[in-house]
């Protein structure tokens, strides 16, 4: 089955203005960009009548999915304190039903916000994986570890070997953070991810406190437990956070096999901080967005972190001229699929994946919408609200209220149960 997309507005975060015109997209690819493009018999068509506009799936580069069962515990306190008192005590009860449940309203959320993929860090994998590719999503996926159990490593094996037959999802190792895993862990679980030709997803730098911690159990800069710990040699290496990370450190994580996935809400939420995007995209680090869990946002929107991020910095650095609206575009979608692992994705170009979102123009605040200014007019005056369709490798997931997903009330109904027994 085709579908053509005719007569819309689509902006990726590569083109310095909108193009105009039909899209046709044929199995699970863009085939054609172009001004009146022929149909046949199989073909789906959408007349957009130019009052709509196609982007590239957003992507939410950090999160943990099922976390939505936990949203609105342990408000209002610092980090430690919050996963210590308030988090993993509730965790420890989560089952692997619990995970799919809480994963799959997660995915109700994310789809409806024209989210397309996401790189999430939890247990019970194979459940958020099940529940991704029933939803039809693409995922990064990696087993939360913490300590040092071998069994740790051997269930990470055990979740590549479960997903590597499947396009839309990619496994990567997840070693919680360095105050959690020792460097002797995370040396052999790189070098797992080496063997393996997959990534690595952490926790780094994400508050102030761990820059002492580094230095007083391994007399470490940042840098340095990168560069010891085999984070900066294995094939992707997504860093969440890295709020502090010193300017002149930045060079090492400079390089393309390192992903740095910004999480704005997150850490002011948390009160963690700042992340230096500025100093970042000076020097030439890839940027991604992410939401991190409900628990410590509470949303999963991607979109929300793409006007936080562009506006947070313009009033950080008293700079209006940073962190481009056409730079957080590209963040949200084309750096976010990278830092998950998949290629073609992330542009609105020929022969690349058809993971897109149509964005409602016929809305008040789009009055005076243009080629020339439509990624402000997103970034700025947007919301996820004007989300209307979402579409992944081909297919709609969420179009117009409804999903692919064939029964939503369950789902509610489910996570409730859990939600209910995990915080009796």
């Amino acid at each position: 089955m085709k579908c053509l997309l005719k007569n819309v507005y689509y902006v990726d975060g590569f083109m310095d203005e909108a193009g105009k015109g039909d899209i046709l997209i044929d199995g699970d690819s863009i085939s054609e960009i172009g001004d009146h493009i022929g149909t046949s018999e199989d073909t789906d068509v959408i007349d957009c009548n130019f009052n709509k506009a196609i982007i590239p799936g957003l992507v939410n580069a950090h999160t943990h999915a099922a976390m939505t069962l936990l949203r609105g515990l342990g408000e209002e306190k610092p980090l430690k304190e919050w996963l210590e008192e308030r988090i993993w005590p509730v965790e420890a009860k989560l089952t692997p039903q619990d995970i799919y449940w809480g994963t799959a309203l997660a995915l109700m959320e994310m789809a409806s916000m024209g989210v397309t993929g996401f790189a999430d860090m939890y247990f019970e994998m194979e459940e958020v994986g099940e529940a991704a590719l029933k939803f039809g999503v693409r995922c990064a996926l990696s087993k939360g570890i913490i300590g040092t159990k071998e069994s740790d490593i051997e269930k990470a094996l055990r979740l590549f070997e479960y997903f590597k037959d499947q396009k839309l999802v990619n496994v990567q190792v997840g070693p919680h953070a360095p105050y959690t895993v020792p460097i002797d862990m995370y040396k052999k679980l790189c070098h797992m991810a080496k063997e393996k030709n997959i990534g690595v997803h952490t926790h780094f730098m994400e508050a102030a406190w761990e820059r002492d911690y580094l230095k007083e159990k391994y007399d470490m800069v940042p840098v340095e437990f990168l560069e010891n710990s085999g984070l900066l040699s294995v094939p992707l290496a997504l860093l969440a956070h890295c709020v502090w990370i010193e300017k002149d450190e930045m060079e090492k994580v400079a390089v393309p096999s390192v992903k740095v996935a910004h999480n704005p809400s997150s850490n002011l939420k948390l009160g963690s901080g700042i992340a230096p995007l500025k100093d970042y995209l000076k020097k030439g680090v890839s940027v991604c967005l992410g939401t991190d869990g409900a628990a410590s946002n509470n949303r999963l929107d991607v979109w929300e972190e793409m006007r936080l991020a562009a506006l947070l910095h313009k009033g950080n650095e008293l700079d209006p001229t940073c962190c481009k609206s056409k730079e957080v575009l590209k963040m949200a979608t084309f750096n976010g699929a990278r830092a998950l692992g998949f290629d073609k994705v992330g542009r609105i170009q020929k022969s690349w994946k058809a993971d897109l979102v149509v964005v409602d123009l016929d809305k008040p605040h789009y009055v005076g919408v243009e080629p020339s200014n439509l990624v402000q007019y997103l970034v700025y005056a947007g919301s996820s609200s004007d989300v209307v369709g979402t579409m992944v490798n081909g297919r709609w997931i969420y179009y117009y209220g409804s999903y692919s997903y064939k029964d939503v009330e369950e789902i509610k109904r489910e996570a409730k149960k859990s939600r209910e027994r995990i915080c009796s």
